[in-house]
């Protein structure tokens, strides 16, 4: 099975007739391997970028008069660009399950944590679970869609990766201390340290176009986190949701969540892995 759909495999068709056509230099390799990164990275980030699109657009077009909530529009809409991308292959169906796992994840600690009162969401909603309405789980399965697609169609491989069974408990951890730090010490400092002592060697190789390159894989954990907090701050000055001290007027998020974010985008990625089993480079 091909680890490409259709219009990935014509993207890379397309960036060879755009380098035959270039002059023959150096430079112009270059410039073509960044713009099929830039490409495909958006490619992978699809299913976040039209959420994210829908909750800007419906902040400032949605009609008070409107028949449905705005939420229950934005839930409606989720759920349907899940559906056309599976009808139309542009989504693997074992993505999907990634997608609908961390789904719930998401879904049942936005339960725990809105009811301990850390955000809000501020409009009503039918389609809810408490004061959480339904669209919001498609935001953590965002998350799931982006990696599961960038490990695919970068050919994500790993060297020094640590063993399964030792990111599964970390991923455990890391989940169980969003609820439990309410009512224990926060082990936030412990999993950051653990995080780090379990991928410190780890490097992940990816292929764009051409060439194959390499970063430590912590570094592209901090990234994807990075531009997470980025869509946060985003989502939250269009009012999807709100933390406290943002009822009264937008403030930008604070950069300690971007902590939050890094651990939570681990999951993800545990996840992702059992799905795309991490592979050593020149691995078949």
């Amino acid at each position: 099975m091909t680890r490409f759909t259709s219009l990935e495999t014509r993207l890379d068709a397309a960036a060879h007739r755009l380098l035959d056509a270039l002059p023959q230099s150096g430079l112009s390799g270059a410039a073509v391997e960044f713009l099929v990164f830039g490409l495909k990275q958006a490619w992978a980030c699809l299913y976040g970028g039209a959420l994210l699109g829908l909750i800007i657009a419906t902040r400032h077009a949605w009609p008070e008069a409107a028949a449905i909530n705005r939420y229950d529009f934005l839930f409606v809409a989720a759920l349907s660009i899940q559906i056309a991308m599976l009808a139309f292959r542009l989504e693997k169906p074992r993505e999907a399950w990634v997608i609908l796992i961390f789904h719930i994840v998401g879904t049942a600690m936005e339960v725990f944590k809105t009811a301990q009162g850390s955000w809000i969401y501020p409009e009503e909603a039918l389609f809810r679970i408490g004061g959480v309405p339904l669209f919001s789980g498609f935001m953590y399965a965002s998350v799931g869609s982006y990696l599961a697609r960038v490990t695919r169609i970068f050919d994500m491989r790993y060297s020094a990766y640590p063993p399964l069974w030792a990111t599964i408990g970390l991923a455990a951890a890391i989940y169980a201390n969003f609820f439990a730090h309410h009512f224990l010490p926060d082990a936030r400092l412990l999993l950051f340290a653990a995080t780090g002592a379990l991928f410190w060697r780890t490097a992940v190789h990816y292929r764009v176009f051409r060439f194959r390159h390499r970063m430590p894989l912590l570094a592209g954990f901090l990234l994807v986190a990075l531009f997470i907090w980025f869509a946060e701050n985003i989502a939250t000055w269009s009012r999807a949701w709100l933390y406290p001290g943002q009822e009264n007027g937008w403030t930008p998020v604070s950069i300690a969540k971007l902590g939050a974010w890094y651990l939570l985008m681990i999951i993800s990625f545990v996840l992702v892995s059992l799905v795309h089993r991490p592979k050593a480079p020149g691995e078949a």
